[in-house]
């Protein structure tokens, strides 16, 4: 039977083109669909009872069509969310209509049988807090910093008491605008004698600042690390406020224990995938040198210098020529 992957996100993803050009010069089936498009330009009819104990059918988009058992693996990208396809209806109607296609369609696309999953997007859901990161990094033994969450400016005022700075940082990016623009809200360096009791209104995180001497993108795909520090010209705290074109790259060896929790911290959550962010406080050399910060468990990466190589990783796991075991991360 054909082995397809399935690639599972918007139209305009230069992420996930890179991983599907790969896949193409491999001559590997690939079939990508964005579930929003659910429609005339998205059809399917998937069946599951009698006949058979797993869900079969055929997925049509307006170029390409599979049978759901010809799936071998799923790249789970960005996918547009279903409320944009339904934006337009009263919000009683659109409620409906995006919670029948995310159950129905998604619902079915989310447990397709044998097939691995990179990543699933339950496991992405699981690894998608901070408080479940950290709490994760702490117990494989790496180095973390002091945190709070709070609501409470008291709190605030007597956690700074004992560090000299105080970083801010927001658990989620802001959400898309009345324009159709998501913001963004950076790291950055907070007085907590600015605050009131307007910090009650919700939950807000708050760090020591760590006496960096650097910043490092780990980027893990399967068994396979890449890692690059990278610096601001600006030294801005923050290296993602600054312009991309002009940050600096180095390639930098991540120490082996690192590494070990790093896979360790991917299985735990039953991911394939994940960018690691640490911050450096020496060279680099040793384990204690490197702070983890945070894991995207769906992280962009086809900026990076090692991009190429990245993508070749990919490519190799979605075609099942690694020969790690994934079983982990296959369907939950």
């Amino acid at each position: 039977m054909v082995s397809t992957v399935l690639v599972v996100t918007a139209l305009e993803d230069f992420t996930a083109d890179k991983v599907i050009a790969a896949l193409n010069e491999r001559e590997v089936p690939v079939v990508r669909v964005d579930p929003a498009d659910i429609g005339p330009a998205l059809t399917f009819g998937f069946r599951v009872g009698q006949d058979s104990a797993v869900w079969g059918g055929r997925l049509r988009t307006a170029s390409r069509e599979v049978e759901l058992g010809e799936v071998a693996a799923v790249y789970y990208r960005r996918p547009t969310p279903y409320a944009a396809r339904f934006a337009h209806l009263p919000p009683q109607q659109r409620d409906f209509c995006v919670a029948e296609a995310r159950h129905g369609l998604g619902g079915v696309l989310n447990h397709l049988h044998g097939a691995s999953y990179v990543n699933h997007p339950a496991a992405v859901t699981r690894a998608d807090f901070k408080p479940a990161q950290l709490d994760r990094f702490a117990e494989l033994g790496l180095s973390i910093p002091p945190t709070l969450i709070t609501n409470d400016v008291e709190q605030v005022r007597q956690f700074a008491a004992e560090y000299e700075h105080l970083i801010y940082k927001p658990f989620r990016g802001l959400p898309v605008g009345e324009d159709g623009h998501a913001g963004a809200i950076w790291a950055q360096r907070v007085d907590p004698a600015s605050f009131d009791d307007a910090l009650s209104v919700t939950a807000h995180l708050f760090q020591a600042e760590i006496p960096k001497t650097g910043d490092v993108r780990v980027t893990v795909v399967g068994q396979k690390v890449f890692a690059q520090q990278i610096a601001a010209p600006d030294g801005a705290l923050d290296w993602r406020r600054s312009n991309w074109d002009e940050l600096i790259h180095a390639p930098i060896t991540v120490p082996a224990p690192i590494q070990a929790a790093l896979h360790r911290y991917l299985s735990s959550f039953g991911l394939v995938f994940g960018c690691f962010d640490f911050a450096l406080t020496g060279a680099g050399d040793t384990p204690g040198h490197w702070t983890a910060i945070e894991c995207n468990p769906n992280g962009q990466w086809g900026w990076l210098p090692d991009a190429p190589a990245i993508t070749e990783a990919f490519a190799d796991i979605l075609s099942r020529k690694e020969a790690a075991d994934h079983d982990d991360a296959r369907r939950l």
